[in-house]
């Protein structure tokens, strides 16, 4: 007797994710919208990739606990002030822009995107992880891009 298993459903999908900051810097946590696009995506084992399109907003995985993240930022502050004197601030900016050059020195030092494993139909995540894109420059619309690839 012959007995046929069904190959599992392999899947690809893309999202944007659109965000308005208010603040720099500014932890904005986006788990649960990744939560729901895989959710959407019927996949069950894979991986998730999210993705900052700019240059001066990041992509972290660390704990949403509040005090925490005043001192990300108060370090992200000191190891790149915004008061600081930047090459990159005397460049000519385009309409509704500001001299950034922290933001961008502050950028180097994070990611700009995050590979998490799907297993289960969720993401892999520890006890307190969440996923944050992190605004270094100043409150604006962002995008954030979640690619997911596994199988259902």
């Amino acid at each position: 007797m012959e007995t046929t298993v069904a190959a599992p459903r392999v899947g690809l999908a893309s999202w944007d994710i659109a965000l308005q900051t208010g603040a720099a810097p500014q932890f904005v946590d986006i788990t649960d919208q990744v939560l729901d696009r895989i959710g959407r995506s019927g996949l069950q084992h894979g991986l998730a990739v999210v993705t900052s399109q700019h240059t001066t907003a990041s992509i972290v995985v660390n704990e949403h606990e509040p005090e925490l993240l005043k001192d990300l930022s108060r370090l992200l502050g000191e190891i790149a002030p915004a008061a600081s004197t930047y090459a990159h601030n005397g460049v000519p900016c385009g309409p509704n822009e500001s001299a950034n050059g922290h933001s961008h020195c502050q950028a180097l030092l994070l990611s700009t995107s995050a590979s998490i494993p799907i297993t289960g139909g969720t993401l892999a995540l520890g006890r307190y992880q969440r996923i944050f894109l992190v605004e270094l420059d100043c409150p604006r619309p962002r995008r954030v891009t979640v690619m997911l690839l596994g199988t259902g």
